[in-house]
């Protein structure tokens, strides 16, 4: 096949992609905002945001994972014209975000403790206990917004949830700005300023978006809500079936990166700080390859539903090779504005040099980290999760983890080493997964034939 026959779909792919991207970025820019501001502070608690945000962020995964079931089912009911059963997806996708936005957050205070028996720097975590739990609470509004942005998404209306979080964004660096540092006539908070301004913006950002879809007319019909008089105990257990792989998905790869952020504090508050700062820069790129996820399980949902699976295959193909040339250029970046780009976030030399020499190993392995999560989301749109949430756990804890924890100690590779564990994990992750998405779509297109 001619390079064209891929390169074509690129207009389109983008187009999906951008205000998915927007939108992903802005989850990203509430953190980046937090670190930025709290790290103002000092050394301590920007370590202290990184802690605080470990276990949330491992919930968070947990909860968007069952969230992205809603976007495959919304696509192919849409691919088929099948509004009636889309609304039936969508509305108990919005009682079993909720439902999880709940239990997350009380899960979260009963794990607190968990922070004092990690080997973490004392002050650290005394910093770290208030924010999260302000963190923790704020998961309940944003698993609901989650709802809705899934469903959007899955009717390839991507540009909504990017208006409500870019909102969301002016709303977070404002309370921020008043709670942290105590402007005007509000408490100076400091650290736990910074979880209030996000518990604030992510309840903006979930009343916008619900205010935005009621108003369109393509969403009307979705929003004949009969209460509790249809609820089906099938279609729970279809998203459950889709969801709860996809959550183990998240969790892994997650579970791996937070592991990284435990890890380095053993190697003390300075090498913590710069892993936060590492991660947040590397989480920004991520969030670009998200977007094509997210465009990935869309479009070949769609696909799927139209039973078309010689363009399903072309146009994952063609998704694949746009991320690629997208994060070489994020990693040329990376290695010629490594010096320069820690110092956003703090005036430390020993944390900045160290962060640097991060972003080098960051900006090769997040050519791995960009396929997987586009590959998953092919996988996705195929509804095919149970295979790749087994990859995904050898990938991060058979091959990653035991790499980061041996060349991460001190003695070996210290800060560097456990970002070669990221590596090893990603790159295994990538591999496996294009196996098996080249071998399913070479399947669904051999049966189809037959």
């Amino acid at each position: 096949m001619r390079l064209n026959a891929y390169t074509r779909e690129f207009k389109k792919n983008f187009h999906l992609a951008f205000p998915i991207m927007l939108g992903q970025l802005g989850h990203v820019m509430v953190a980046l905002a937090d670190n930025i501001m709290v790290g103002r502070l000092g050394a301590a608690p920007l370590a202290a945001v990184s802690l605080g945000n470990s276990l949330v962020f491992i919930a968070m995964s947990l909860g968007i994972g069952f969230s992205f079931a809603i976007t495959p089912l919304i696509a192919e009911t849409d691919g088929a014209k099948n509004v009636s059963l889309g609304r039936n997806y969508f509305q108990h996708g919005i009682i079993m975000c909720t439902i999880n936005g709940i239990f997350l957050f009380v899960a979260l205070l009963l794990a607190k403790p968990i922070l004092y028996h990690m080997d973490q720097p004392p002050e650290v975590v005394e910093l770290a206990i208030p924010y999260m739990e302000v963190i923790a609470f704020s998961l309940v509004p944003l698993m609901v917004f989650q709802a809705f942005k899934q469903f959007a998404d899955g009717l390839s209306n991507t540009r909504f949830a990017m208006y409500a979080t870019i909102g969301a964004n002016v709303v977070n660096v404002l309370f921020n700005y008043l709670l942290i540092y105590g402007i005007w006539v509000f408490p100076k908070m400091g650290l736990v300023g910074a979880g209030y301004g996000t518990l604030i913006s992510r309840i903006f950002m979930v009343l916008l978006l619900v205010y935005i879809l009621r108003h369109r007319t393509k969403f009307k019909p979705y929003f004949e809500f009969k209460y509790f008089k249809n609820l089906r105990l099938d279609v729970f257990k279809r998203l459950f079936s889709l969801g709860f792989p996809t959550a183990m998905q998240m969790f892994f790869e997650v579970a791996l990166f937070t592991s990284c952020i435990f890890l380095s504090g053993i190697l003390g508050t300075n090498a913590q700080a710069a892993n936060q700062i590492a991660i947040n820069l590397a989480s920004m790129t991520f969030m670009i390859a998200t977007g094509f996820g997210v465009t990935a399980t869309i479009r070949i949902g769609n696909q799927k539903g139209m039973q078309d699976y010689p363009n399903l295959r072309r146009i994952a193909f063609s998704l694949f090779l746009q991320v690629f040339l997208i994060m070489v250029v994020f990693a040329v970046g990376f290695v010629l504005l490594k010096d320069f780009l820690p110092t956003f976030y703090i005036d430390n030399n020993e944390v900045v040099l160290i962060a640097s020499q991060l972003l080098i190993i960051a900006a090769i392995f997040q050519l791995s980290d960009g396929l997987q999560v586009v590959i998953l989301g092919t996988l996705r749109g195929l509804q095919d999760v149970t295979v790749p949430m087994v990859i995904c756990f050898i990938a991060y804890w058979l091959v990653g983890f035991p790499v980061a924890w041996y060349f991460g100690k001190e003695e070996v590779m210290g800060s560097q080493g456990i970002w070669l564990g990221l590596f090893a994990g990603l790159s295994t992750a990538a591999l496996l997964l294009f196996i098996r998405f080249n071998q399913l779509s070479k399947k669904h297109i051999g049966n189809n034939l037959a």
